[in-house]
């Protein structure tokens, strides 16, 4: 075993997650072979890694390093967290319902829902405040869980 993991750099059960996602991927490329819009769903696909790997990662790696910096070493508990993970639930519903939100395709959309989409905005708006507003009470509760209990060095810690 330890061979096999020198040899490899994982264990074995990394070959194996690894291999049964390169199945599932090649059935998935089989099934939509044969279709027509194959073309099309891959240019998409091209598209999103490019628009991905080479305008989003560089704008949010940026904008957290930003962020790390302006919070500095804030402490324990760290509000970097409570910032980060709001804003990733933010911005994956903003790209989900990106055309309703923008108000592109009302017809597409109310064809098949029945729903008028000038509403998205406004419900997206709304989540996403209350996921800041949920980390920002989770923050506030463990602080005050914090405050008074011995730290590290063995001494109290005190309210900002």
């Amino acid at each position: 075993m330890a061979e096999f993991r020198r040899a490899y750099g994982a264990a074995p059960w990394h070959l194996l997650l690894l291999a049964g996602c390169f199945a599932v991927t090649g059935w998935i490329a089989l099934r939509l072979a044969g279709e027509a819009s194959a073309g099309r769903m891959l240019l998409w696909f091209l598209g999103a890694v490019i628009a991905h790997d080479l305008v989003l990662f560089p704008v949010y790696a940026s904008l957290d390093r930003v962020l790390r910096r302006a919070l500095g070493r804030a402490g324990t508990p760290s509000p970097l967290n409570h910032v980060r993970l709001p804003a990733l639930g933010a911005g994956l519903l903003f790209l989900v319902y990106l055309p309703g939100i923008l108000g592109l395709g009302d017809g597409t959309y109310l064809a098949a829902s029945g729903l008028a989409p000038r509403v998205l905005l406004g419900r997206w708006l709304a989540v996403s405040g209350a996921l800041f507003a949920v980390s920002a009470l989770l923050y506030a509760a463990r602080r005050l869980a914090r405050r008074g209990r011995p730290d590290e060095t063995g001494t109290r810690t005190s309210g900002d």
